[in-house]
């Protein structure tokens, strides 16, 4: 929704296609993240714990309070800033 407000018609596919593959690169959708400074950045990711969920399937212990918190904050985010970009976007006169 927010980027759909903030782009044009023409480029919202593009742009949400890229945010999704560099959201999926980060957070180890591809391949596997183990440790250092890449694992810090994938951890604050909610593609990340999407990916741990995904273990689950497969035998893998479930999310923890770190998941589930990383995953609430980025849907806050999301949520608010969706609804700037929608407030910004009928302020505009078009003509």
């Amino acid at each position: 929704v927010m980027l759909g407000h903030l782009v044009t018609s023409d480029t919202v596919g593009p742009a949400i296609g890229g945010t999704t593959a560099v959201l999926a690169f980060l957070g180890g959708t591809w391949f596997p993240i183990t440790g250092g400074a890449m694992q810090a950045i994938a951890e604050a990711l909610p593609s990340y714990w999407l990916v741990q969920a995904s273990h689950v399937g497969l035998g893998g212990a479930g999310w923890g309070v770190t998941g589930w918190a990383v995953v609430a904050a980025w849907s806050v985010a999301a949520a608010l800033a969706a609804a700037w970009a929608y407030r910004r976007d009928e302020g505009r006169t078009y003509g």
